[in-house]
């Protein structure tokens, strides 16, 4: 069976001499200083304090054991495995709070959890060390075997194996930065898969009729984007997502605006501009999902963020680096102001060579109209002008004595339609469906007032001679058990019982 008790993980032995002499002997002998009484637990363990005389003892505190008083045997007190373990780490943990270590980190095994655990040691020591997930995932790097670490955090001990052991908060590289260091550790993992490969780089479109910016709403680099865009092409349009561009949440905020912007398609070509800063100030570009989210986008991507010598992930996954925001802004429009250069060039060649071909047009014309063909025919199109008036003439004779055909019988229709409109045959039809209706429903009334007559003189005759109107004169009718009709007295005998109904109910009886 399992023994789950707390174990203390130090060994101490009392020295023999002491531990078999007498207490007699002891209680008689003079403390020294730096010695220490200790008597025997039950277990392989002593505790040699080294602890001087004079020294406040509490009950979690020094060694074991009362000194006894002169001429007094010492008494022992008995420590459970659990409370000697608790108290020392209560001593631990009250002594060592905070405190900075620094090491090789050994042993290393990530979690499922989030949890890391791994060992810190030296060339003479080691310690465990336990960093649970809300302090890991603030980590900037990527923790290997190997890494030579700062660490901040507690001493403990962990009861289950007596163990000490480290509850890290804080952990940063020895010697590079814990920023630079997680900022090669992604650039060399995103070079790896690809992400920064020239291929999957696409062009600026030439002429963006819409500017995706994501920056902050209240910085400066807003207005500078906007002023060098209005100056260079007023037609542009700039539609801005504003997102924190420093910070915990800037990195999520900025990655929401990409997205939004590929799922919206109003954008032709995205931005993401923000002005120059620490190291520190830039570490929301240096995000893994961040720079997913940009190598994902479907829409060009321009990456325009700190000054010329600052370098973010986001620079080298976007399609185009800028090195300053008003960079950027120039090298949007800029493909656009060179194809107005261009397009202004080709107009003045077209003007010029359009000139060029009216002046040999203009010669080939005087050439021609100097020739004696020009003028036979000038001769022959009078001619041909002449016959085309004298069409026109007749054309516009024959058109209006059509159209005057064309009115009469028109009018002569009309006067035949008048006659036969279908409004005034239709109100014909009306009135006489209404004078059928009138009669139609004389006829009805007349036929059920005489119906009614009949059926109440009817009603008169079948009451006249109904068997019951002949109870209502004061007869009835007698029934045997059977419910048959009684006729003759014989039909019955004493003790049989019969059945007479009246003009309103019924009466039983038994014959006497």
């Amino acid at each position: 069976m399992r023994d789950d008790t707390p174990q203390l993980g130090f060994s101490f032995n009392a020295p023999e001499a002491e531990a078999a002499e007498p207490p007699a002997t002891v209680a008689k002998r003079a403390v020294p200083a730096t010695s220490t009484l200790v008597e025997p637990l039950g277990l392989p363990l002593g505790l040699p304090l080294g602890l001087p005389l004079g020294l406040p003892l509490g009950p979690n505190v020094g060694p074991n054991v009362e000194l006894p008083a002169a001429g007094r045997v010492p008494t022992r007190r008995l420590w459970a495995v659990a409370d000697l373990v608790a108290a020392v780490r209560g001593q631990i943990e009250s002594a060592y709070s905070d405190v900075w270590l620094q090491g090789e980190v050994s042993n290393y095994r990530p979690t499922t959890s989030g949890h890391l655990y791994f060992t810190l040691k030296d060339d003479a020591a080691q310690i465990r060390v336990v960093m649970f997930r809300s302090q890991a995932r603030l980590l900037r790097f990527r923790l290997d075997n190997g890494m030579a670490v700062l660490v901040r955090g507690r001493v403990t001990v962990y009861d289950a194996r007596g163990e000490l052991q480290l509850y890290a908060e804080h952990m940063e590289p020895q010697g590079a930065g814990a920023l630079q260091l997680a900022f090669e550790q992604l650039k060399a993992r995103l070079e790896a898969e690809g992400l920064f490969d020239a291929a999957r780089k696409r062009a600026l479109p030439s002429l963006p009729r819409t500017i995706g910016l994501i920056t902050s709403a209240s910085g400066s680099v807003l207005q500078d984007f906007l002023n060098i865009v209005r100056r260079r092409h007023h037609s542009a349009n700039v539609l801005i997502y504003p997102a924190q561009v420093q910070g915990e949440s800037a990195a999520a905020e900025v990655a929401a605006g990409i997205r939004w912007l590929n799922e919206a398609g109003l954008a032709d070509v995205i931005v993401v501009a923000r002005g120059g800063g620490s190291a520190e100030d830039l570490a929301a570009f240096n995000d893994e999902a961040l720079a997913r989210t940009a190598a994902a986008s479907e829409i060009p991507l321009i990456s325009a963020v700190g000054h010329e010598t600052d370098f973010t992930i986001l620079d080298f996954v976007a399609d185009l680096r800028a090195p300053t925001p008003s960079a950027a802004a120039e090298l949007v429009i800029r493909s656009r102001q060179a194809i107005e250069e261009q397009t202004d060039a080709l107009h003045k060649r077209l003007a010029r060579a359009a000139e060029y071909q009216m002046l040999l047009c203009d010669r080939r014309l005087t050439a021609v109209a100097q020739h004696g063909a020009f003028a036979r025919m000038g001769e022959l199109l009078a001619r041909l002008r002449q016959q085309i008036g004298s069409l026109d003439s007749r054309l516009e004779a024959e058109t209006r004595r059509a159209l005057t055909l064309a009115h009469r019988r028109w009018e002569s229709s009309t006067a035949g339609l008048r006659h036969q409109d279908p409004r005034l045959r239709l109100h014909e039809a009306q009135r006489e469906l209404a004078a059928k209706d009138s009669a139609l429903h004389a006829a009805m009334r007349h036929r059920l007032s005489s119906a009614s007559s009949r059926v109440e003189a009817l009603q008169g005759t079948l009451g006249a001679l109904s068997p019951l109107a002949i109870l209502d004169r004061g007869y009835s009718l007698v029934f045997d058990e059977q419910g048959l009709l009684l006729k003759d007295a014989a039909q019955v005998k004493p003790g049989d019982e019969i059945r007479a109904r009246l003009s309103k109910g019924e009466i039983r009886a038994r014959v006497k």
